[in-house]
């Protein structure tokens, strides 16, 4: 008898060294993958439903996710931003290495919830409407900032976060820093670095870092004489009261597309209807 039970006890002692030897790889491997928040708890249960649970510990959880996707479009027809939002939680909670369910969630809370919040005819009280606008931005500066937790090693989210930051919040440091991050990335567009820059000739005490950025990029040929860029060269010279001498010799194409711009050199991009040269 205690042979049986010596015999059961290495065996519960292997079974279970085995396993936690599996956990600890298959926990390993989740982290090399960046699974930071995809955790199925007791509040994803209440949302899908018993059902939609199992399926997802079952290995269905693309499937279950589509699924939340397409219910939390529907909400987004009907303009249910509350249960919208919940249901673009659980999809990405279940796949968190989509960056389509990423960025459209935080799209849909930054901007469509948001105007909508402010100009919500329910609500009389332009304070509120205000605050309620701030609190749908916050959430998708959450989302992001979520979505780049478990994708980090993809420039996107960084990019799309600094047009959060420079569009919504009028942040220009923080854009600058996002805008950065995103083109260290050796598959990022060329206009990040662009994008860094601009946002950099915003932020006080920043103008002559972001005048040498500028015209480092100015002085790599035509193709970089782009209308924003040559708008913030001419407003910063004139902040930093460059020399006539020293300043940039445009031409006369230059001259002209910068005539036919509105004055817009003392404005923010977004105030200004954004970056016209920002994708290629």
């Amino acid at each position: 008898m205690k042979k049986q039970h010596f015999i059961a006890l290495l065996i519960v002692i292997l079974f279970g060294t085995a396993k936690l030897n599996f956990e600890q790889r298959l926990s390993e491997a989740n982290r090399a993958a960046f699974f930071h928040g995809a955790k199925l708890d007791l509040s994803l249960r209440q949302q899908i439903g018993q059902a939609g649970f199992l399926a997802a510990l079952g290995g269905f959880r693309s499937v279950v996710a589509d699924f939340l996707w397409i219910e939390g479009h529907i909400a987004w027809e009907q303009t249910r931003w509350g249960r919208m939002a919940l249901l673009f939680n659980d999809a990405t909670t279940l796949q968190p290495r989509n960056l389509m369910f990423w960025d459209i969630s935080a799209w849909q809370l930054g901007w469509n919830a948001s105007i909508a919040a402010l100009n919500d005819v329910h609500q009389p009280d332009k304070a509120r409407r205000i605050e309620t606008q701030h609190q749908y931005w916050k959430a998708a500066e959450d989302v992001y900032l979520r979505g780049i937790q478990n994708n980090p090693d993809y420039y996107y989210l960084y990019e799309m976060l600094a047009d959060l930051y420079r569009d919504k919040f009028q942040d220009h440091l923080k854009a600058f820093e996002y805008y950065d991050k995103a083109a260290r990335f050796p598959n990022a567009p060329i206009y990040e670095k662009r994008m860094a820059a601009y946002q950099l000739s915003y932020v006080p005490d920043r103008e002559k870092e972001a005048y040498g950025l500028l015209l480092k990029y100015f002085n790599m040929g035509e193709k970089e004489h782009l209308p924003e860029l040559l708008t913030r060269l001419q407003y910063l010279e004139n902040k930093l009261n460059v020399p006539a001498s020293q300043r940039v010799q445009l031409t006369p194409e230059d001259l002209q597309e910068l005539k036919n711009l509105p004055n817009r050199e003392n404005i923010s991009p977004a105030q200004g209807g954004g970056n016209p040269d920002k994708k290629p």
